[in-house]
Parts: structure tokens; C-alpha cells; sequence
């Protein structure tokens, strides 16, 4: 059985860019969500909503 600290261990939240388009990826309990925004002040602030969700010190701008 697996802890809670090596799931939260395992949490990540990124942000990236592509063909003009911004991404942000959750991966959290073995499971994996992304979703795109056209702009990139919306895509950041998802991104700390769902860093600040996880507990996480920062999120990755990929």
C-alpha cells in the first residue's frame, strides 16, 4: 500500500505552449488531466489554482 506522501510525491502540474494554444497537465492519483486555454494568463492561473489544490511549491513551465 502506498502512502500519502508518495502520491502527493508523484503530483505535478505543467504548462506549456503549442501552435499558439496554452496546455496545462495534472497528473495526480495515477491519473492524468489536460486541458488548453487560447490564453496564457488563463492556462498560469489554472495552473497555481490546481498547484495551491495539490499542495504543490510550484507548478513547470514546460
Amino acid at each position: 500500500m502506498e502512502s500519502a506522501n508518495s502520491n502527493m510525491a508523484s503530483a505535478r502540474v505543467e504548462v506549456a505552449e503549442a501552435c499558439g494554444e496554452w496546455f496545462v497537465r495534472i497528473v495526480a492519483d495515477d491519473e492524468e488531466l489536460t486541458r488548453s486555454f487560447d490564453l496564457e494568463s488563463f492556462a498560469r492561473s489554472y495552473a497555481e489554482g490546481q498547484r495551491i489544490r495539490l499542495g504543490l511549491a510550484e507548478f513547470k513551465r514546460l
